[in-house]
């Protein structure tokens, strides 16, 4: 339908009360006459600080609501930001109260009309559904994005049991984040504010690996616990190159009236993500609101359940600019079974003998667990993996396989070792060798069976690779490529093991009928006004020590220096993580990350360097961390924390 467009304001520091006296800080964008024509409320609700973080997706999308008749409230989260008050870590009660506390707030001002939305990808669509499963009245509906619905299962701490690496990575990420400081031109006691949270942020990586098994801590905030608390119409969106794939088919499949897309993109909203084809996500959200939030029949309700995107098969890349495809609706899939044999993999059952020990550098083509900052994150050809790894090929396809849904492996196996690791890839096998994966999964085999493993003993286990919808063309081959390791996407087992596969089956969802879809072209508002100090750069590059035999991984993510022209705030930041490992020894794992990050307002130049190393032993995890901030080249603040933390199982 077509909008009248309104005339809009901003404001850039509006203050919400929390009932303990903490001060909340919102950027608003609302029509200038909602006072006398009330609109909803769409909410987004982060700690990546409105002011420099995210400034340029929200320049994006939240005028373009605002234009169409909604109040869109981008409120830092406590600790973070301009906002007062500490916070202690993701996602947790007082976060998500205060959320409910803002929603009741924003429901009673004379400019909405009552009704509220919320949105937000990654952090703020994870804390969509957990607000959602608390169920405040005034929330009417939500869009999801790049979220998940199981905290241990699929984030960014644990995959299959297995440690990611990305506890620490992202971990490095909010250690800088939340110590940055505020505006000092928005907060007086800016500060004060500043020197309070780098006293009090917690490094949470530790937090984290405290928590080894799904147990409360990660019960909390997992709406799979009780899809049925949530009562909002729910949209859940995500991307094929993005760590959480898995979550929007299965809201899909278990919370009513809900409703699924996911296109081939990395850990971005639609309308400006990129591998492309991008879609028209406001056009798509705008149906979504004004359906839910201002009653206008918009046939939302009719859409299909799930809207995919089937990528053709390509030669693989560590970085795509576009993805060949169709999108699919209504899509309909018969399962396709292969048996792991002697022979590859074969349409019937046949003897099964492969021993499996890789060396700690296989993965090294893997990608990164989350591709986000725009690098080269994509997984590689998967040769040099494949052959660190036990591969079982079928034979040339008679005809195209649209694989759809999430694969299963059911495997049995034994181990030497009572803690063991194994990692399935499914790829696709090019005329001349060159292996694109389609799609993987890990798996920690004693966190699996919840007990150590009894070496020589077989057991049976199932493993799902992550959902995908991916089509290899006739005469092409598939493979399941298994290795023991998977470095550096997960966190090496405290022993090398040696496995013997005995039997598998590999299980697919194989499209039969689809329907095709058609978005319409993604717009938006005007871009954040900006001018670059320093230009954006990525480096991601593998090193081999010829001396010592170590493997590294070294990334560095200069994500460059910008002045906004409309409010004169400077602000840049540069990552830089190494992982390194000896191919022979599990116990030689070490990761460090090093986050600089400046701001500049006027005379005055902040600047904090954080920084965070772990690695391990037969019985133990060692982290240390280090945070500085300096005040025009002046060091006022110096904090280091260490811990020591068992392995339990991993």
């Amino acid at each position: 339908m077509e909008h009248t467009l309104r005339t809009i304001e901003e404001q850039p520091d509006l203050g919400i009360a929390l009932s303990d006296g903490t001060r909340l800080s919102a950027r608003m964008w609302a029509p200038v006459d909602a006072g006398d024509h009330p609109v909803p409320v769409i909410l987004e609700y982060l700690p990546y600080r409105k002011r420099d973080g995210t400034c340029a997706r929200d320049a994006l999308t939240h005028p373009y609501f605002a234009q169409r008749g909604y109040a869109c409230l981008r409120v830092d989260i406590r600790g973070n930001g301009d906002s007062h008050g500490l916070m202690t870590d993701e996602y947790t009660q007082q976060e998500l109260d205060d959320a409910v506390e803002v929603i009741h707030w924003v429901a009673e001002q004379p400019w909405c009309n009552g009704k509220v939305g919320m949105m937000g990808i990654s952090w703020g669509g994870f804390n969509s559904l957990q607000v959602a499963a608390m169920a405040p009245a005034p929330l009417k509906a939500i869009i999801t994005l790049c979220s998940t619905v199981d905290r241990f299962a699929d984030d960014i701490h644990y995959k299959g049991g297995c440690l990611l690496n990305e506890n620490l990575g992202w971990g490095a990420t909010m250690w800088s984040y939340s110590s940055r400081a505020p505006d000092p031109a928005l907060r007086p006691d800016w500060r004060e504010m500043w020197l309070d949270r780098l006293e009090h942020e917690p490094f949470l990586p530790a937090t984290w690996l405290r928590h080894q098994s799904r147990d409360a801590y990660w019960r909390h905030g997992s709406v799979c616990e009780s899809y049925d608390a949530i009562e909002a119409k729910v949209l859940a969106i995500g991307g094929w190159g993005d760590a959480y794939k898995n979550a929007v088919p299965q809201i899909v499949q278990n919370i009513e009236g809900a409703k699924g897309i996911i296109g081939p993109w990395v850990h971005k909203y639609p309308h400006f993500a990129v591998p492309e084809p991008r879609i028209g996500f406001l056009q798509e959200a705008l149906r979504w609101w004004d359906r839910w939030l201002k009653g206008i029949e918009t046939g939302v309700e009719e859409d299909p359940a799930l809207r995919t995107y089937l990528m053709d098969g390509v030669r693989p890349a560590t970085w795509y600019t576009d993805r060949p495809g169709r999108w699919l609706s209504d899509a309909r899939s018969d399962t396709q079974t292969w048996h792991l044999t002697d022979e590859g993999l074969t349409d019937t059952p046949g003897a099964l003998a492969c021993p499996i020990s890789s060396p700690q550098h296989t993965g090294a083509d893997a990608g990164e667990y989350c591709a986000i900052w725009l690098g080269p994150e994509l997984p590689g050809d998967q040769r040099a993996d494949d052959a660190l790894s036990a591969c079982f090929d079928s034979a040339p396809l008679a005809d195209d396989l649209c694989v759809t849904g999430a694969p299963t492996l059911d495997l049995a196996l034994s181990s030497d070792r009572p803690v063991a690791h194994i990692a399935v890839r499914l790829n696709h096998i090019h005329p001349d060798g060159a292996a694109t994966r389609i799609t993987y999964g890990v798996l920690n085999l004693a966190r699996d069976l919840d007990r150590p493993l009894t070496p020589g003993r077989a057991e049976q286990i199932r493993l799902s690779p992550d959902h995908i919808a991916y089509r290899v063309p006739a005469g092409h081959r598939i493979r399941v490529a298994i290795s023991t390791s998977y470095w550096p996407l997960i966190w090496p087992a405290p022993e090398a093991a040696r496995i013997a596969l005995h039997s598998g089956t590999l299980s697919v969802d194989a499209m039969t009928t689809a329907g095709d879809w058609t978005f319409p072209p993604p717009d938006a508002a005007a871009p954040w006004n900006t001018e670059e100090l320093r230009p954006e750069t990525h480096i991601r590059r593998q090193e081999t020590n010829m001396v010592t035999g170590i493997t590294s991984l070294i990334i560095e993510d200069d994500f460059g220096k910008l002045r906004d022209l409309d409010h004169g705030l400077i602000a840049g930041s540069i990552a830089r993580e190494r992982w390194d490992i000896h191919p022979d020894d599990p116990l030689s794992a070490r990761g460090t990350c090093h986050w600089t990050d400046e701001l500049t307002r006027g005379d005055i130049h902040l600047r904090t360097e954080a920084h965070c190393a772990m690695w391990s032993d037969a019985t133990h995890f060692h982290l240390t961390a280090t945070i500085e901030a300096f005040e025009n080249d002046t060091r006022i603040y110096h904090r280091t924390t260490q811990d020591k933390i068992m392995r339990n199982l991993l």
